[in-house]
């Protein structure tokens, strides 16, 4: 609306000295504000950085995969390794949670049987 910063503010300071709202429109207004504040100074995000930033989330997920399920169930091959990194990111937060479960070697090879694509 071609309001600068400070008048904005300013008609939040005069829309919260005249009008009370119930708790829950009050909380509402609260995150509605949070969010378009953020919006407001939230940069772009290209296809490229996008993808770089996946690719960076899934890898620290492999190998924090990778460090539970060796302590879990001991040394894993390479070969048992590769097939875990060749993962999806659904599949590896999945496997993140059953790891919890496992006990032997045998509970993983079992998983990425039933879970893993051939």
């Amino acid at each position: 609306m071609g309001l600068d910063e400070q008048d904005i503010r300013n008609l939040y300071r005069f829309i919260d000295w005249v009008m009370i709202l119930p708790k829950a429109l009050e909380n509402q207004f609260w995150e509605e504000f949070k969010q378009f504040e953020q919006e407001r100074t939230m940069r772009y995000v290209t296809t490229v950085e996008r993808i770089g930033y996946e690719r960076g989330k899934q890898e620290g997920e492999q190998r924090l995969i990778l460090r539970l399920l060796q302590r879990r169930v001991g040394e894993l091959s390479p070969e048992l390794q590769k097939r875990i990194q060749s993962l999806s990111l659904n599949q590896l937060e999945t496997l993140g949670e059953a790891l919890l479960d496992f006990t032997a070697m045998e509970d993983l090879l079992n998983w990425l049987q039933t879970n893993q694509s051939a």
